[in-house]
């Protein structure tokens, strides 16, 4: 790994202005971070990298990156660009690695944090260097959100997100795991405590249903919930995988390395608008899933599922199944709203946001997938920076703290 960092460092051409940070929903500056490596200050690119973006670790492994950084590095029209991810992953890793957090507590300036994926990882890191007194409120037993629960370890590895844990208690933030807000607890309960603000980035974890015959049966899953814990179903060997991004795509990676033997993805579309990256296609492939485009589910039954073929409105085609994983998308939980007066969501349940990550409750703030359905993890970290730091303006100059 690392001679081929250094390769990578010594091909940069340190550009004057940096395609690959205008093309980063971050703005990353990998161009300052690859010049300090070149004088062997990794110390200092990692703490570069991190003030930028908490979560560098993470998204040197999972952005994609052909599409942001890569895609934009001027090298592209010569040969090969820059590998930014590597770089971006080795540097942070070995930062997170060496350096400890312990701010100092402000217990005046209580916030709540609710979920812990990306933006909100994001946001308790952010707030806690500013020595805010942070809760976060996570429905699962363990913090990472869609990170730890719906993205395999093959791509991200749950140590990752085990080390921002620690991270997280050593600068003092309180974790409630297997709590789930708007049931028990609310947002009038957390204000009535003392919180002085609330985040809400409880991501999306409602599957998006196809609505046609048979998806009730016993042998069909939805993917958010197969990815949360592959090893407590049972495919058998046949799976189909209806869906053409790359949750579904994990989905089908992950079965085959959990015994099937035989898994094939069907997408309505043809393979150049499936949604899901170039890249990860090919790992697909790679892995030994097949493809089948242009097919559109019509009826899922024991042993099969029939299709209509979207080339050729008047064909119906069925393919043998043992399982049947449906990956279509998924939709915030209204739990939250439906407990708030004045949380206003969209037509499709998302939180409604202004520009700088308001809602349309006082105090109360949003970001994340909640607000812009899925996206990629470093376009949640961009939107977290905006709303964190009106959430800061807010608190700081409502109640005259520092």
């Amino acid at each position: 790994m690392i001679n081929n960092i250094w390769e990578e460092n010594k091909r940069c051409l340190q550009c004057k202005n940096p395609a690959c940070k205008k093309g980063c929903p971050v703005s990353t500056p990998m161009n300052e971070v690859i010049g300090l490596l070149k004088e062997n200050k990794i110390k200092e690119a990692g703490k570069l990298l991190f003030e930028n973006n908490p979560l560098s670790v993470i998204t040197g492994l999972i952005c994609p990156h052909e599409e942001f950084c890569m895609g934009h590095c001027v090298l592209n029209f010569k040969g090969s660009p820059i590998q930014t991810g590597s770089i971006e992953h080795y540097t942070s890793d070995y930062y997170l690695n060496s350096v400890d957090f312990k701010p100092e507590i402000n217990p005046e300036k209580k916030v709540g944090i609710i979920g812990s994926g990306p933006a909100g990882l994001t946001m308790a890191i952010l707030l806690a260097r500013k020595g805010y007194d942070i809760t976060i409120f996570e429905s699962h037993e363990q913090i990472g959100g869609v990170l730890r629960y719906g993205i395999p370890e093959f791509r991200l590895p749950k140590s990752i997100l085990d080390k921002y844990h620690d991270i997280l208690i050593k600068m003092g933030v309180k974790i409630r795991p297997n709590t789930l807000v708007g049931t028990v607890i609310t947002l009038d309960d957390m204000f009535r405590d003392g919180y002085k603000a609330v985040f809400v980035s409880t991501g999306t974890w409602k599957p998006r249903k196809l609505n046609i015959p048979g998806e009730s049966l016993g042998h069909v899953y939805y993917a958010i919930d197969y990815l949360r814990s592959p090893s407590t179903h049972y495919l058998g060997k046949k799976v189909c995988v209806i869906g053409g991004g790359n949750v579904a795509l994990d989905c089908a990676r992950t079965a085959i390395r959990k015994g099937a033997k035989e898994v094939t993805v069907y997408y309505r579309k043809g393979e150049a608008d499936m949604p899901s990256s170039k890249v990860e296609i090919n790992y697909a492939r790679l892995d030994g899933v097949n493809f089948e485009f242009y097919r559109s589910p019509l009826e899922i039954n024991d042993k099969s599922i029939k299709f209509q073929n979207t080339d050729n409105n008047d064909e119906e085609i069925s393919y043998d199944a043992d399982s049947v994983i449906i990956s279509i998308s998924q939709g915030p939980r209204s739990l939250i709203a439906d407990s708030t007066r004045g949380l206003k969501l969209d037509r499709l349940g998302l939180v409604v946001i202004d520009e700088t990550g308001r809602t349309t409750k006082e105090g109360v703030f949003a970001s994340g997938d909640v607000v812009t359905g899925a996206k990629t993890v470093v376009e949640a970290v961009a939107s977290t920076k905006v709303a964190a730091k009106c959430l800061d303006e807010y608190v700081t100059q409502k109640y005259n703290l520092k």
